[in-house]
C-alpha cells in the first residue's frame, strides 16, 4: 500500500461537481442562459422531488487556518441584518422567475459560521423563505455549527423551524493541533452542544474531523476519536486536510509546512481512524464519510439513492440546487452558476435587482454523461457503460487511463463496467480522474488541487 500511495498521491479534484470549477467555460454563462436552465430544471423537478437550497452564511469571528471556505472575518454582529435581508431578496429574484411555489426538500446552512447569526435572524431567514415556498413532504433541513458559539436557543429555534440535522466542526482535540489551526475548543463544549441537540430532538448529529493537520500523530488522532466515541455522533466526516495556500492565501500559512504529516504518515492517520470507526459500528460511505446503520446516509447507501453535490454527500437527490449568499454555487444539473465572492459586491448586485452570479458553466452532452459516471463512482463505487446513453466519444481513452489502476488491483474491469474494491477507496479520486476529460485535455501551469491521498 505504501508504494501505491507514493505512486498515486498527486493533485486531483474532490469531484463535488463535474466539470470541476477550474475547468468551467472561461466565457462563463450568461444570466439569460442560467435563468433558462434554472427554469427548465424547476419545471422538471419541483412537483416531484422538490428543490434544495444551500445558503452561505460567511461570517466568522476569527480565522481558522485549516479552512478553505469563502468567509468574512468580523466581530461586528450588526452585519447580520443586512445580510439576511439580502439573501431573502435574492430568493425573491428566483421565485419571481417561476409560476408556482417552490417545494423545498433540503435547506442547508453553511459557512463561514452559520451560528454566528442570532436566533432572531435565523428565524427571520427561514420564515422569509417560506413566505414564497412550501415544505416538500420529505423535507430535511440541516446546518453547520461551531461548538464555541452554538447556543441552546439557536438549536431550539431551528428545530422548531424543521431542522433535524446538525454538523459540528470538531477537527481535532489535541491542544497543540488546535493552537496551530487557530481553532481552540474543549471536548466539554462539544459534548455540551451535542447533548443539547439530542435533548431538543435532532435526529442526526454529525462531527467533522480532519486528518493531515499540523502536528497530528497516530496517538493524538486516536485520542480524538476515543473522545468522539463517547459522544457517539450519528455521522462522522473524516476529511483529508486540503493544503492549498497558493489559492487561499495567508489563511493556510499559519504554520510551517514541515509540521504537516506527509504521504505514508498522513495515510496512516486515515487507516487508523477507519479501523477505529469500524470497531465502533460506523460504516464507510463513499469517500470521507462514516455513518451508523441507523442514520439516513447509511440507508441511502443501501438503497442506492446516495447523492453527491457541492454540499458533499446527501441522503437524497434533487435535480435543482439553488445557492443563496456570497460565493454560493447553484446547480440545475444542466449548468452551474456561482455568486460573487465578496459581501459588498453581493449586496450591491442583489439590491440592484440582479442575480449576483459572476461565473458558471453550461454542461455539454459529453459533460452530462461523464458527470453520471463520476457520480456513480463516488456514490456506488461502480459504473457501467452498457446502455448507449452512458457511452461517450472518449470512453476508450478513459478506459486506457485505468490500465495501471487495474494492474495495481485498484479497479476491477468487466465487459461493460468497472468496480472499485473496498481496499481501493483511498484512490477513488484517482479513478474518477481517468474519466475527467478536462483534466486530460489541459496542461496545468499551476497546481489547482490538493493531493488525492
Amino acid at each position: 500500500m505504501s508504494s501505491l500511495i507514493q505512486k498515486y498521491n498527486v493533485p486531483g479534484p474532490r469531484y463535488t461537481s463535474y466539470p470541476t470549477v477550474p475547468f468551467w467555460d472561461a466565457n462563463g454563462i450568461s444570466k439569460e442562459n442560467w435563468i433558462a436552465s434554472f427554469q427548465k430544471s424547476f419545471i422538471e423537478s419541483n412537483q416531484t422531488e422538490g428543490i434544495s437550497l444551500y445558503i452561505h452564511l460567511p461570517f466568522c469571528e476569527s480565522l481558522c487556518t485549516f479552512c478553505a471556505c469563502h468567509k468574512h472575518i468580523t466581530k461586528r454582529h450588526e452585519v447580520e441584518e443586512d445580510y439576511i435581508d439580502t439573501v431573502l431578496k435574492e430568493w425573491k429574484l428566483y421565485v419571481d422567475l417561476v409560476d408556482e411555489k417552490p417545494q423545498l426538500k433540503e435547506i442547508h446552512l453553511g459557512g463561514g459560521t452559520p451560528t454566528f447569526f442570532s436566533s432572531f435572524q435565523l428565524k427571520k431567514l427561514i420564515d422569509g423563505l417560506f413566505v414564497y415556498a412550501d415544505r416538500h413532504p420529505d423535507y430535511e433541513f440541516s446546518l453547520e455549527g461551531h461548538p464555541n458559539n452554538t447556543t441552546k436557543g439557536q438549536l431550539q429555534t431551528l428545530y422548531d423551524l424543521g431542522f433535524t440535522r446538525i454538523s459540528f466542526g470538531v477537527q481535532d482535540y489535541d491542544p497543540k493541533v488546535q493552537k496551530a489551526i487557530h481553532r481552540v475548543q474543549s471536548f466539554e463544549q462539544v459534548a455540551k452542544v451535542t447533548a443539547w441537540s439530542r435533548e431538543i430532538g435532532y435526529t442526526s448529529v454529525s462531527h467533522d474531523l480532519i486528518f493531515g493537520l499540523p502536528f497530528q500523530t497516530v496517538a493524538s488522532i486516536t485520542e480524538s476519536i476515543e473522545k468522539t466515541k463517547s459522544l457517539a455522533p450519528d455521522r462522522i466526516s473524516f476529511y483529508s486536510y486540503a493544503h492549498v495556500p497558493w489559492i487561499k492565501g495567508v489563511g493556510q500559512r499559519g504554520f510551517n509546512e514541515k509540521d504537516l504529516p506527509k504521504d505514508d504518515e498522513k495515510r496512516e492517520l486515515y487507516e487508523v481512524g477507519k479501523e477505529l470507526f469500524a470497531n465502533l459500528g460506523y460504516v464507510e460511505i463513499g469517500m470521507d464519510h462514516f455513518a451508523l446503520k441507523t442514520d439516513s446516509l447509511y440507508k441511502a447507501t443501501e438503497e442506492k439513492t446516495l447523492h453527491r453535490n457541492f454540499m458533499g454527500y446527501t441522503a437524497s437527490k434533487t435535480q435543482l440546487m439553488i445557492g443563496l449568499g456570497m460565493s454560493a454555487i447553484s446547480d440545475s444539473w444542466y449548468s452551474f452558476a456561482q455568486n460573487v465572492k465578496t459581501v459588498k459586491e453581493y449586496q450591491e448586485l442583489v439590491n440592484l435587482g440582479e442575480l449576483p452570479i459572476f461565473r458558471g458553466h453550461q454542461l455539454t452532452e459529453e459533460d452530462l454523461v461523464i458527470r453520471k459516471h463520476i457520480l456513480n463512482l463516488m456514490c456506488q463505487l461502480k459504473t457501467s457503460w452498457k446502455a448507449p446513453e452512458m457511452q461517450f466519444d472518449n470512453l476508450e481513452e478513459s478506459l486506457a487511463l485505468l490500465r495501471e489502476l487495474i494492474a495495481d488491483n485498484l479497479v476491477v474491469k468487466n465487459e461493460f463496467s468497472i468496480e472499485i474494491p473496498e481496499k481501493a477507496r483511498p484512490f477513488l479520486r484517482n479513478i474518477c480522474m481517468a474519466f475527467d476529460m478536462y483534466l486530460q485535455r489541459n496542461t496545468l501551469k499551476t497546481q489547482l488541487f490538493s493531493k488525492t491521498i
